[in-house]
């Protein structure tokens, strides 16, 4: 198949984000005493702040101070990546400039909000390779609703079901594999279930494997 279009999640596919996020939510758990954060936070990927908001109540009871705490993993994060580019997964630029080459249009669909990929993305020197950024702020259902990858392929002008979205995350297969896509699990911070390996079209190590299969196809 001659693929029409090529979306990436963000976090954990492009940057080594999702890593980074844990990190500093289990130093805000061990000042807090919070148990069983980096479960909770893996319950998270994938999703928007108000769902990861959700989970976190979910799991620790309405009257967690989420906000306050989240504030904590914020700072932490600003302190050591503010205005700084973040580190890249490997394999991220290659790609990207394949599929500039072969005239594949190329698309992000992050959970993350509007203004942090811009500036993540911009900050990186990657604007230039997307067409489109579409952001959790964006629709109005989070991964694993398939909102945000169908709104990609219609900025695109991308059929879904000749396109590939390339994720990390459980929700984000979900969501993808929902809006009719070629799902491409990446994996960051979770390996596959039976289920995922289910909806996946191919799970590969990393994004160099990704770029090795799109030239077998060309």
């Amino acid at each position: 198949m001659q693929y029409q279009a090529v979306v990436f999640d963000m976090d954990g596919v492009i940057f080594d984000t999702e890593r980074l996020v844990i990190e500093f939510w289990k130093e805000v758990a061990k000042k807090h005493n919070i148990p069983n954060v980096e479960h909770t936070c893996i319950q998270c990927l994938g999703t928007n702040r108000v769902r990861t908001r959700e989970i976190f109540m979910e799991n620790y009871g309405a009257d967690f101070p989420f906000d306050p705490y989240r504030a904590e993993v914020t700072e932490l994060f600003n302190t050591h990546y503010k205005g700084v580019p973040l580190p890249t997964k490997p394999g991220v630029r290659e790609l990207l400039s394949y599929l500039q080459e072969q005239d594949i249009k190329v698309g992000l669909a992050s959970s993350t909000a509007q203004h942090l990929v811009r500036d993540e993305i911009g900050t990186a020197g990657l604007l230039p390779y997307f067409q489109t950024l579409v952001c959790g702020d964006m629709v109005e259902h989070s991964k694993p609703a398939p909102d945000i990858f169908l709104k990609a392929c219609e900025i695109l002008n991308a059929d879904p079901t000749k396109s590939i979205a390339i994720e990390d995350s459980f929700n984000g297969i979900r969501s993808a594999h929902c809006a009719g896509m070629t799902p491409i699990m990446v994996p960051d911070q979770v390996q596959p279930t039976d289920e995922i390996r289910a909806l996946a079209f191919h799970v590969m190590p990393s994004l160099l494997d990704v770029l090795n299969w799109l030239k077998t196809l060309a």
